[in-house]
């Protein structure tokens, strides 16, 4: 029996007892996007962006704050995971509640520790709920970065990838400190025209805890250096803004384009208040980030486990 399901109310929390069943779940994935437009569907709005193409690539699925053995819905994004090809970026708060070796074992590994070979994951503060992340390093091993860290980089196609540990509270975020001096050495030795980088703090975010200001050195850093995508979590909603730079002002030449991705499978928390800054928002619908990274442009679609919620474009690098 997986115990209870969690549900959350747009503005009041509510526990809603049951019982059923841990299965696997199939989910209908949506087909592609067009071409040239990108349409946003959302429970209250829709967008519709202009997009320079849908590039071919390489295939990278996102999603943090995952799995929990009280609910079922992380079942169901794994579900996406068997449909959708690609390395898998897991975005922090792997497992909960405390990020235990039995909780891995028993919560995480049936479901989307099926596909551990293609996770290259980031840490989250639920994976330090011990202080020191030691189960979750020895789960994910070598993939998680060297010398327990958890930070560390890769290529995928002719992208250059960064997962960064944005829990600065154990691992420093500040200017100068060891990861942000990795950092720059990293992206310095990496001149790719395509960057992406993941951590699970969102550096902006409408949701429940909102920014993390702490992040502002490796912002900086990432944004010194023409990265073109910063991937995020730790808020349990889906969320696109427009490209920013370091002050978290619109920047359509060199901003970053933010996403918040906390859909993983755990509850999701509501929308405190949308962000001017925001393109789209959704705080009901548990799926996964699907991005193809192309030679000089990337595409993205939100792909949901279930209703009609959706969000695709595509953009140029730098």
């Amino acid at each position: 029996m997986r115990g209870l399901r969690i549900s959350i109310a747009t503005l009041v929390f509510a526990i809603v007892a049951s019982s059923c069943e841990r299965g696997h779940r199939s989910a209908t994935i949506p087909p592609p996007h067009p071409s040239t437009t990108a349409t946003t569907t959302t429970t209250a709005t829709t967008a519709t962006t202009t997009t320079t193409g849908h590039p071919e690539g390489e295939h990278l699925i996102a999603a943090g704050d995952i799995t929990d053995c009280k609910t079922t819905d992380d079942e169901k994004t794994a579900g996406l995971l068997a449909k959708l090809p690609g390395t898998i970026a897991t975005l922090g708060d792997t497992v909960y509640e405390t990020g235990s070796k039995a909780e891995f074992a028993t919560c995480f590994d049936p479901s989307w520790g099926r596909y551990k070979d293609r996770i290259r994951p980031a840490p989250g503060n639920h994976d330090y709920s011990n202080g020191r992340a030691d189960a979750y390093f020895a789960y994910f091993g070598d993939a998680a970065g060297p010398g327990g860290s958890g930070y560390y980089s890769y290529d995928l196609g002719s992208w250059h990838i960064i997962a960064l540990n944005s829990n600065c509270a154990q691992i420093s975020c500040k200017a100068a400190s060891p990861q942000q001096q990795w950092l720059a050495k990293d992206l310095a030795e990496h001149p790719a025209k395509c960057t992406l980088a993941y951590w699970h703090h969102p550096r902006f975010s409408s949701g429940l805890h909102g920014p993390t200001k702490a992040l502002a050195p490796l912002y900086q850093t990432l944004y010194d250096n023409d990265v073109d995508v910063v991937l995020a979590g730790h808020d349990h909603d889906y969320e696109r803004f427009v490209p920013l730079n370091p002050a978290g002002q619109p920047d359509s030449a060199r901003g970053i384009r933010n996403f918040v991705v906390g859909t993983g499978g755990r509850l999701l928390y509501p929308a405190i208040k949308r962000d001017r800054r925001t393109q789209v928002i959704n705080d009901a619908t548990f799926g996964v980030l699907d991005l193809t990274l192309g030679t000089d442009a990337y595409s993205w679609r939100f792909v949901p486990t279930s209703g009609n919620f959706s969000d695709s474009g595509s953009g140029p690098c730098h």
